[in-house]
């Protein structure tokens, strides 16, 4: 039987794997600019693994944005491809292509033990909805569905450009700036890598102070030394991410629980379970009183893109 190669594709680095037992095998991470195209990428791969062309019968990638018809044009590097062109230039009988928060949710229902701690406890409620939520490089929204003969389907969309909720006069504030900084503010302008910096100049401007720091890992870093400025940006991030996160789950009935995933928050997760995420994430007025018992995970695995790509592909073989 030929291998199956799961890939998860993001702006910077392509991570690549072996799929085999429902497994990830042979991880390497290559960096997108290094590659005229998805292609030659993955051949670079192969070569590594010591495999030829024909080799690899199924294929299912984890890309950003809406995935539909032959061609497909990331949305966050230089790549495009064409589902027929690849399969001819790679010899592989079946290309799969999955939104990449698709892919991310189906890889929460392969959790291990270790690889995420709870923010709120509670118990999920089997066969309903979870969200998935990851600041990184953007703010990702998907959701999880989960059926009773085992198999579960993860939903696109594009919830981390739903507008950024303001739920106090400071936060109305601070929007103000950002939005003269740029125009419509949507949550992934606050909830993301560069948004780190955003609102930190939105404080800044609103409180009459000289910006310092002009990157994330600055602010985080100030912020977990004791920099008052940046410890707010810290705490005013993770209550927009409750409020956005809480907001999802009334839209989507989601007493399956919350996992958030991305590259931001684990940089300051201890400071992030004691902050104002769970106090947010519950204050929806009369609907307060829904989120009792719904709970929130922080996730660590470094694969799950990879993992929920394998997931679907298993899917689609059955």
């Amino acid at each position: 039987m030929k291998l199956a190669l799961v890939g998860d594709i993001g702006g910077t680095n392509a991570r690549f794997a072996l799929w085999k037992n429902q497994q990830l095998e042979a991880i390497q991470v290559h960096a997108t600019a290094d590659y005229r195209c998805p292609e030659d990428a993955i051949k670079a791969y192969l070569g590594d693994q010591g495999l030829a062309l024909g080799s690899i019968g199924s294929v299912c990638l984890s890309v950003a944005g809406p995935v539909s018809g032959d061609e497909f044009r990331f949305t966050n590097n230089h790549w495009r491809l064409s589902r027929q062109a690849f399969c001819r230039a790679l010899q592989v009988d079946q290309l799969l292509l999955v939104n990449d928060f698709s892919a991310m949710a189906l890889g929460m229902t392969r959790l291990q033990p270790d690889e995420f701690r709870v923010v709120c406890e509670g118990v999920a409620e089997p066969l309903r909805p979870a969200v998935v939520i990851g600041p990184g490089t953007g703010l990702g929204v998907g959701t999880l569905l989960s059926f009773a003969d085992g198999r579960y389907m993860a939903l696109p969309g594009e919830g981390g450009h739903v507008d950024l909720p303001l739920s106090s006069p400071r936060e109305t504030q601070l929007w103000q700036h950002i939005y003269d900084e740029i125009g419509h503010v949507s949550a992934e302008t606050a909830l993301s890598g560069s948004g780190l910096p955003r609102v930190y100049r939105a404080i800044c401007a609103v409180d009459g102070h000289e910006p310092r720091l002009d990157t994330p890992e600055a602010i985080t870093a100030a912020g977990l030394a004791g920099d008052p400025i940046a410890r707010e940006v810290l705490e005013q991030f993770s209550c927009w991410l409750g409020r956005v996160a809480g907001n999802n789950v009334l839209t989507t009935g989601a007493r399956g629980g919350v996992y958030i995933v991305g590259g931001v928050i684990p940089r300051f997760a201890d400071f992030f379970v004691q902050s104002g995420f769970a106090k947010c994430f519950v204050d929806k007025g009369c609907m307060s009183d829904y989120f009792k018992g719904i709970p929130v995970w922080l996730v660590t695995a470094p694969y799950s893109g990879l993992t929920g790509a394998g997931v679907a592909l298993e899917q689609a073989r059955s």
